[in-house]
């Protein structure tokens, strides 16, 4: 078995050959469930993740979430605030990207780091200006990546692949259809 940057490259080949071969493998829907904790706070539980039409229900409240805002923003600061879970969603994203894109390439990655930054302008949230969006105005990654043994131009084109390709950034920077039902 040969793996690089603690990816399994036989797993992530059969994985690709099986999506490849069968598009429905690579359907998935991840799910959150949530309930207001009184304020600005929130307690989420992962839900099921469903995989080609399966339902595993295994990742049902396996793990819990709180968010909360810093009392700057109206909140009691005793969780991190949805800003920082999405940056770090953005960073887990890339992390998964850039270690398996790496694996792939044969680069071997002696470490590496992000450091996120999301600007918010809170007169589009709180209304006072509609000409002003109420989400992050503009996400900052800064990418340190450790890989003595690779040419700067190759991990610039990997930099660039993950850029590509990670889910999370793609959610940010491209519309999505977010459907809110009231049950």
């Amino acid at each position: 078995m040969t793996v690089i940057n603690d990816i399994d490259i036989q797993a992530l080949k059969e994985t690709t050959a099986a999506v490849e071969a069968n598009p429905q493998l690579g359907q998935a829907t991840f799910s959150v469930d949530g309930g207001w904790q009184g304020g600005c706070r929130l307690t989420a539980q992962t839900g099921a993740l469903t995989q080609a039409g399966e339902r595993d229900e295994s990742r049902v409240a396996k793990y819990t979430m709180s968010s909360d805002e810093p009392v700057a923003l109206l909140g009691t600061d005793t969780a991190v605030s949805p800003a920082e879970y999405l940056l770090q969603a953005l960073a887990g994203c890339y992390t998964v990207t850039l270690a398996a894109l790496a694996a792939a390439q044969g680069i071997e990655l002696k470490g590496f780091r992000l450091e996120l930054e999301g600007d918010i302008d809170l007169r589009g949230f709180l209304g006072i200006d509609p000409a002003i969006r109420p989400g992050l105005q503009q996400v900052r990654v800064h990418l340190h990546v450790d890989a003595p043994d690779t040419p700067c131009e190759q991990i610039q084109e990997l930099v660039a692949l993950v850029e590509n390709r990670s889910p999370i950034r793609d959610t940010l920077v491209s519309p999505v259809d977010v459907v809110t039902t009231l049950a």
